[in-house]
């Protein structure tokens, strides 16, 4: 049986204009989207979208002209309101993760509970199996997936184990699955089976989860009209990180280089604000739902004024001129240093000149010196010694030296 999460929290969430166009990007089995459509009037419009073929099935038992169900994964919501002919939306609600259906339906190859076809797909209408990428898969791709998608500490020791199994026959139930990590997982985690995170991880993989909600966050954020609501509860610390890094980042004004000369009034504010905090669901419902321990709620609202879109064309026109200015001013600095170099390299060659110049002066005078001594010398011995004068200038005569 399929219990809605955070039922009353989500829709009150939203804070729903009765005549407002609503959004519900997982339909699931409906019950956020009885909720909405029980609150709006008759002006009022429910989108709601999933991908799973049995939900859409499901949705046909609601008949009320406010309503459309759309098959189709949350990642393609710009196309499908387009293609509606609507433009802006007045909330959007997305309840990420598995329903409760899908996890007790054992033909969908998602529980570890049952063994059946490993097939792990939302949309069971396209894409690939688990078990089709498992036959294929390199060890290096199976160690990446359980590692970034389960958080797996033994996701090599698993991916070699697969590899190995595989040589014998494709590896094509979930309790062929689910055997073969339980013999590899060294130790166990309270409470939980072996194979919790890696079937977590094929699942995230084979539907592209993360994927999925990155792509359709920035679309909820352009859609959504001032005032609309975006709420999202999610179920594991994977995709809750990307939702409140998103919030986060979309309610932050824009972080520019120091000293940037740009007034206040040009740099865009935020596209969205944070509505409160996180909020879990309670005691109560826990107790009443158990697969309700896990989830967290959080919402943002869209602001008014220019947003981070509206103002864009001339804030980006300003810090791209100061960006450009501020990149010539330093080329300049680059090019005023750089001949500043070139001045000081030829100053100090004309210095070395100039020293190579003076030492060989100063090695023809030592030389001199040494020879006017050497003359000093013999003058001396030629007078004391061997009792030799010099000649009068009268006493010299030049003789010419003939051929």
């Amino acid at each position: 049986m399929h219990v809605t999460v955070l039922l009353h929290e989500a829709v009150d969430a939203l804070a729903l204009e009765r005549g407002g166009v609503y959004v519900d990007g997982t339909f699931g089995r409906g019950g956020h989207s009885r909720e909405v459509l029980a609150r709006l009037n008759t002006a009022g419009r429910l989108i709601a979208l999933d991908r799973d073929p049995l939900a859409i099935e499901a949705g046909q038992a609601i008949k009320d002209p406010r309503f459309t169900l759309i098959h189709a994964p949350f990642s393609e919501l710009g196309t499908v309101l387009d293609q509606l002919g609507i433009g802006g939306i007045d909330g959007v609600l997305l309840d990420l993760g598995v329903s409760s259906p899908q996890f007790d339906d054992a033909s969908r190859g998602m529980s570890f509970r049952f063994d059946a076809p490993l097939d792990m797909r939302m949309d069971t209408s396209r894409g690939q199996t688990a078990a089709q990428w498992l036959a294929e898969a390199s060890v290096s791709q199976i160690t990446e997936v359980l590692k970034d998608y389960g958080e797996e500490r033994f996701a090599y020791a698993i991916a070699k184990a697969v590899a190995t199994a595989r040589t014998g026959g494709a590896i094509a139930t979930t309790g062929q699955l689910a055997a073969l990590v339980e013999k590899t997982v060294r130790t166990r985690e309270p409470g939980q089976h072996p194979a919790t995170r890696s079937f977590q991880a094929l699942r995230i993989f084979v539907n592209q989860e993360l994927e999925e909600l990155k792509r359709v966050l920035p679309i909820c954020a352009e859609r959504l009209r001032e005032g609309g609501r975006l709420v999202v509860i999610s179920f594991h610390s994977l995709e809750d990180r990307i939702v409140k890094r998103f919030m986060r980042d979309e309610s932050t004004p824009p972080r520019l280089p120091s000293r940037l000369p740009i007034k206040a009034a040009d740099i865009p504010s935020p596209r969205l604000a944070l509505v409160g905090r996180a909020q879990r669901p309670c005691a109560a419902e826990v107790a009443a739902n158990p697969r309700a321990r896990s989830a967290v709620m959080r919402v943002a609202e869209r602001r008014g004024g220019r947003g981070k879109q509206g103002g864009a064309a001339r804030f980006d026109v300003l810090l791209i001129t100061m960006l450009i200015l501020l990149a010539a001013a330093s080329a300049l600095g680059i090019v005023s240093a750089q001949n500043e170099a070139r001045k000081l390299y030829a100053a100090l060659e004309h210095e070395q000149a100039r020293t190579e110049s003076l030492d060989k002066e100063l090695q023809r005078l030592q030389i001199e010196q040494e020879h006017l001594s050497a003359l000093d010398r013999v003058e001396n011995i030629a007078r004391h010694r061997l009792g030799m004068v010099l000649p009068e200038p009268g006493q010299i005569i030049a003789l010419e030296k003939r051929p």
